[in-house]
């Protein structure tokens, strides 16, 4: 399917605007040049769009954020649930992986897609393999993203234990700064790999100058692992290999020492917090009222859809205010507008997108819009509570990426969805046959 041309110029008119968690709603109009942002509020006359859209009865808010996904692995979902962390990963997960092909994955990551943007998702952090298959699905679909190469090739996948040096500064060379993508490295966890091979990555990180993407302190065996290998919790390994030499996205920091939330702050890494995938692998979830309070820059991400077992970022959302007031015994504890700053702005900057996570004049034009004639959301008398608990993902009318409208009326314009399902159902026969 053809992607829509787009559009010069587009106006959203007359809406209810959540310009970020921190700002004040409002009720006023958009208006979107080539790609950027041009007016909020007020909008002159003399701006002359070429599409308007009606946005009375609808919430417009920055796209939201998926700060840690494998977008491929809704090909997996529900293939193994209801296990421990270790089974479901070495037992269930990685030998299904191994039979994936490149346009598996690529497909899968089309699944992936399909399913971010129709619950309000215009940027995801991804990492996983076979990445030059997801750069071709990112491509088509007009969805922005920050894609992990892993140089690090593991016996457990198959393959002898290898630092691709090469194929890692051709990924990044070739797609940062590409269109709607930038590059990080993924390095998956410090478990998974030997002590000469994580410093060889680490120290290629460095000196490419991109960030690192990975997995940190998720489970308990995560750390008996770190600590039999290193004699060091999971943190403390990653700086000691030099891990947190450069930015880093951390995805989970569920068991985390006072000792490391030290090491957190001090190398300003950005946790992730994926509240369902922790919750469902029975691995709790991470200290994310401690960790805002020592200023670190918490996103929100859904993790895989095999261990989801879905992306939809507004279930992330919902949960991470409940469950946190839930165990510290206060309903203060996660406000709404601190839950839509970590699914928007604040997974912006661990990703490298300055200009994104915000709705402000000058900036990209990633925008949902939510459809707010709904029982479950009527009537709206705060703006950014109905967000956090009342807003379904299938609410979301229109998504707007960098000017471009990728879905119209629940409708997708930039992918063909009925093929995409057919042809993941196929290839999910083919793995769990």
């Amino acid at each position: 399917m053809e992607k829509q041309v787009k559009p010069m110029k587009i106006l959203i008119k007359n809406t209810k605007i959540i310009k970020s968690g921190a700002g004040e709603p409002m009720t006023g109009s958009i208006a979107i040049e080539g790609s950027r942002i041009k007016y909020v509020g007020d909008v002159p006359e003399s701006f002359n769009a070429v599409t308007v859209i009606d946005g009375g009865g609808f919430i417009a808010m920055p796209g939201l954020i998926n700060a840690h996904t494998h977008s491929p692995m809704g090909i997996l979902r529900n293939i193994a649930d209801d296990l421990p962390f270790d089974d479901w990963l070495f037992g269930k997960i990685i030998p299904a992986e191994n039979k994936l092909t490149e346009d598996d994955i690529y497909w899968g990551a089309l699944l992936g897609i399909c399913e971010m943007i129709k619950s309000g998702t215009t940027c995801f952090n991804d990492m996983y393999l076979h990445m030059d298959s997801i750069v071709r699905a990112v491509s088509e679909t007009g969805i922005r993203a920050n894609l992990s190469f892993g140089p690090i090739t593991s016996g457990v996948r198959g393959k002898g234990l290898i630092v691709e040096t090469g194929k890692c500064q051709a990924f990044i060379k070739n797609w940062n700064d590409n269109g709607n993508i930038k590059t990080s490295m993924e390095i998956h966890s410090v478990y998974l790999f030997d002590k000469p091979s994580l410093k060889e990555a680490a120290g290629l990180a460095k000196s490419l100058g991109v960030s690192i993407h990975i997995h940190l302190a998720e489970s308990e065996a995560e750390i008996a692992l770190a600590n039999e290998k290193y004699g060091l919790s999971p943190v403390a390994a990653a700086l000691d290999l030099g891990i947190l030499d450069v930015p880093v996205t951390a995805a989970h920091c569920v068991r985390l020492s006072e000792h490391d939330i030290e090491i957190l702050k001090r190398t300003n890494v950005n946790p992730v917090h994926c509240p369902s995938s922790n919750l469902k692998l029975g691995n709790g979830f991470a200290p994310v009222r401690r960790l805002l309070d020592e200023g670190l820059n918490v996103c929100l991400g859904t993790d895989g859809s095999a261990s989801n077992n879905n992306l939809n970022m507004f279930e992330e959302m919902h949960l991470t205010s409940l469950i946190h007031k839930g165990v510290s015994g206060n309903p203060e504890c996660i406000p709404a507008a601190a839950v839509i700053d970590m699914a928007t702005k604040n997974g912006a900057f661990a990703l490298g997108f300055d200009d994104v996570g915000q709705i402000a004049p000058g900036n990209a034009a990633d925008i949902i819009l939510i459809d707010i004639n709904k029982p479950h959301i009527c009537p709206v008398n705060n703006v950014k509570s109905s967000i956090v608990y009342s807003v379904q993902a299938g609410d979301v009318d229109t998504v707007i990426v960098g000017g471009e409208i990728l879905m119209r009326g629940r409708k997708l314009l930039s992918i063909d969805e009925e093929l995409v399902m057919s042809k993941v159902k196929e290839i999910a026969g083919k793995i769990t046959g």
